[in-house]
């Protein structure tokens, strides 16, 4: 991804609670579309279709909050009258390429896409721009004649991750090992949080071991992490960089498993109702929130804005620019994140309505809750 914006924007984010105040709706930009005054000549009104192509189900956020805020925004952009088709690829880029070309033969408006594969999408991706519908990437960078790109800042994720590890592992970290899961080689997300992670990892800390994981797979990433520790051994193990929070659990549960007491610090990534419960109890130190309401909504925005050719809001929105390996000066929005800890549960995914205090302190994490104030 180009930095040239990002690395800007980034000098004035504060890596706080505060970040997830910032809101396209301060800048008039949200309350501008439906404005009569700003409205360029629509090419659509707003009985509009957007196709959102969804990767897989194995992280929870797709199905509970990306897919039903992008429908519900798209209608209360559009009087109601506004669709959102849907369709999720359950981690087959094959699937995703028949589920693209069935919603370019169904002529819908415009598609959102989160490629499982950024490389393999980019032929459906010329598909659709040929037949007229602009391609909106959500979430990982597709390849291909994409018309603008929504997502999180994520080498910004790479090294709010990485500085979070360095700060807890404290003095002398250089001489302590750790293992590196970073996610899928197919998503280029992964190569960014690599590379942000890196940032803040590089020459202050030992990296033992350096593994990707498949598909963002559990399952790999566990088996990956017993390889680790018949290599490096369990007890000289100081902390693991997790890439996401599934990863995170996989790590953690093969450490139980081997009968360590204290999970060295082991980041994460999604902020996962089961991640935040770990943090709760000490097993996870920390996670990446991200704001999934914000990026969902700017996502809807944009796309209702690029239906009804309302140019000026759409361009606002898409204030940043990113390269991919086959385009360059994208239009992109950029979401900033926040290092999820247990001191901040409160100001971030309880107090942004991701989840409430019973769903997280059930019976098993009441007395964990307590000892934190989180009640």
């Amino acid at each position: 991804m180009n930095t040239r914006n990002t690395r800007r924007r980034r000098a004035v984010i504060a890596l706080s609670t505060s970040a997830m105040a910032v809101s396209l709706v301060g800048c008039g930009v949200v309350d501008g579309i439906g404005g009569s005054e700003t409205k360029a000549s629509p090419t659509k009104g707003d009985d509009l279709t957007v196709g959102l192509l969804l990767p897989e189900t194995e992280n929870t956020r797709y199905e509970k909050f990306d897919y039903p805020i992008i429908r519900d925004e798209v209608k209360k952009l559009t009087n109601n009258k506004g669709t959102v088709v849907y369709a999720n690829a359950a981690a087959s880029a094959a699937k995703q390429a028949t589920q693209l070309q069935k919603m370019v033969d169904d002529k819908v408006d415009v598609l959102l896409v989160d490629a499982v594969d950024s490389k393999a999408i980019a032929p459906g991706v010329q598909k659709a721009k040929d037949a007229g519908i602009p391609v909106i990437a959500y979430d990982r960078l597709a390849e291909g004649p994409i018309d603008a790109y929504v997502s999180f800042d994520n080498e910004l994720v790479g090294e709010v991750q990485g500085k979070a590890l360095i700060s807890e592992l404290g003095s002398n970290s250089a001489s302590k090992k750790i293992i590196m899961m970073n996610g899928s080689v197919t998503d280029p997300n992964a190569a960014q949080f690599k590379a942000g992670a890196m940032v803040e990892l590089q020459n202050k800390v030992t990296i033992a071991k350096t593994y990707d994981t498949k598909d963002w797979d559990p399952v790999e990433a566990t088996k990956n992490m017993e390889k680790a520790v018949a290599a490096v051994g369990i007890d000289n193990i100081a902390g693991v960089y997790a890439a996401n929070d599934g990863i995170a659990g996989a790590v953690i549960d093969v450490m139980k498993t081997l009968g360590v007491s204290k999970v060295p610090p082991v980041t994460g990534q999604d902020a996962e109702l089961a991640a935040v419960q770990r943090i709760v109890k000490g097993d996870q130190f920390m996670s990446v929130y991200k704001s999934y309401p914000q990026e969902a909504s700017v996502a809807a925005e944009m796309a209702v804005a690029r239906v009804q050719g309302r140019t000026i809001e759409f361009d606002a929105l898409a204030s940043d620019k990113v390269d991919s390996p086959t385009d360059k000066d994208i239009l992109a929005a950029l979401v900033p994140v926040v290092a999820l800890t247990k001191d901040n549960i409160d100001d971030t995914v309880i107090s942004d309505g991701i989840y409430k205090v019973k769903d997280i302190c059930t019976a098993d994490y009441k007395s964990a809750c307590n000892a934190i104030d989180l009640k």
